[in-house]
């Protein structure tokens, strides 16, 4: 297999897993000879901030002198960096590599039950598995994919398992109220071993804590530990308050597992002031043009854009352009709302996966009372390498909403020849 051949290969797993649930990947795991097994491991879950965090454990595990393994979804521009050790992405050819193994073993899985051929998150899940441990991290942080008790993920046993915040988001498969959404994230947690929850409605963090009381799990929160004003959170070089939060959270994990992972305190100061993370307020300059990425693909992540906007014209005192994309109408209709409230322009775009929202739909989003100008584009057109075709020379544009939205364009912006890897995403 060459690496083109590969990914179509890959793609192919999206019609695979007709029965949901966790079956599948035990047995895959069974069939590898349990290559999760043996690593200390940081268990991340959430419906925002589960990203960030897992950057920052493994910015901080880093930072005081541990080989890393880091695991997240989805990735931006290339596949390979959902797979990480020491921040090094995983290769094409170690793709390829992991990815013909794998085949053996689906292949075999499948002859005795056809329904039962692994995904392609569970095959990226296992391929994470093999090069952690092939590689020798000394601690491997994984992010879960999509809730918790059922996400591939969770076959692990964890030093911690970590829940960031609780909201409402892939309603259909994870529930309709906090307590249901917070159940099913709250999956993760294993008989004994300590939880760390971050900053979540009552409702949500009791649901929470009454499943870690029937496992024995022993469980501390960001609010006992830092109380509820923000100036007392960890500072970390990521911007926003949701980020002091998330600060918070990557700092009480450390403090949880103590006594089974030395880190000094001075490594968990050294990681948040030092941990980079693609896509969260990250800045670039291109033709005198600054532009700035933030993901917001829900209710809470617009909330926290609209904290960020509001901070960035009061400093500059100029209102910036933004570029949005979404995927699915009610994400859409928060997000425009926080960006009318800021924005003197607002740029359509529809990111190229099968669930965006189209332009129409975003721009019935926006409220009446936006007078600013609005326009349809498309990202080949408004960005070629190291050019922005939108605003003037001095403008600051904001690229918000979907991470597939924020991937192309860092693509087209960055990549002198496509990638091309935006059909493997989740």
């Amino acid at each position: 297999m060459d690496y083109p051949s590969t990914k179509e290969y890959l793609f192919s797993l999206k019609g695979k897993g007709s029965k949901y649930g966790i079956d599948r990947m035990r047995m895959l795991v069974e069939a590898l000879g349990h290559p999760e097994r043996g690593m200390r491991i940081i268990h991340v879950a959430g419906t925002n901030g589960k990203g960030s965090v897992s950057a920052m454990c493994e910015a901080v595990c880093r930072a005081a002198g541990y080989r890393t393994g880091l695991y997240t979804s989805p990735h931006l521009v290339r596949l390979g960096e959902r797979i990480q050790v020491d921040r090094k992405i995983l290769s094409e050819e170690e793709i390829i590599a992991y990815t013909l193994e794998l085949k053996g073993a689906a292949e075999a899985i499948e002859r005795e039950s056809p329904e039962d051929h692994p995904t392609f998150f569970e095959f990226m899940t296992a391929m994470a598995f093999l090069h952690f441990k092939r590689s020798g991290v000394d601690v491997a942080v994984l992010e879960v994919g999509l809730g918790g008790r059922l996400d591939a993920t969770n076959v692990v046993e964890p030093l911690v398992s970590v829940i960031t915040s609780i909201g409402l988001d892939h309603c259909q498969q994870l529930g309709f109220t906090l307590p249901e959404v917070a159940r099913e994230k709250a999956g993760i947690i294993k008989p004994g071993r300590p939880v760390v929850l971050g900053r979540m409605a009552p409702e949500a963090r009791e649901a929470i804590v009454a499943i870690a009381r029937e496992r024995g799990s022993p469980l501390v929160t960001v609010e006992e530990r830092f109380g509820a004003d923000s100036a007392q959170w960890p500072a970390t070089v990521l911007a926003g308050e949701h980020q002091r939060a998330n600060a918070a959270t990557a700092s009480l994990v450390f403090e949880a597992i103590g006594d089974q992972l030395s880190v000094p305190v001075e490594a968990v100061g050294e990681g948040l002031a030092r941990v980079e993370w693609a896509g969260r307020w990250q800045t670039r300059s291109f033709g005198g043009k600054q532009l700035i990425f933030e993901a917001a693909h829900n209710p809470q992540g617009a909330e926290a854009l609209g904290r960020q906007l509001s901070k960035l014209v009061e400093e500059t005192g100029e209102r910036p352009l933004v570029a949005v994309g979404a995927l699915g109408e009610a994400r859409a209709e928060a997000l425009l709302a926080e960006i009318a409230r800021y924005a003197r322009a607002i740029y359509l775009f529809e990111p190229n996966q099968a669930r965006a929202t189209p332009a129409v739909t975003l721009r019935n989003a926006i409220p009446s009372s936006f007078r600013g100008l609005v326009e349809s584009r498309q990202v080949h057109e408004a960005f070629s390498p190291g050019q922005c075709r939108l605003g003037e020379v001095g403008d600051t544009l904001i690229i918000t909403g979907s991470l597939y939205l924020i991937g192309e364009v860092l693509e087209r912006l960055e990549e002198p020849l496509p990638v091309r890897e935006g059909t493997l995403q989740d």
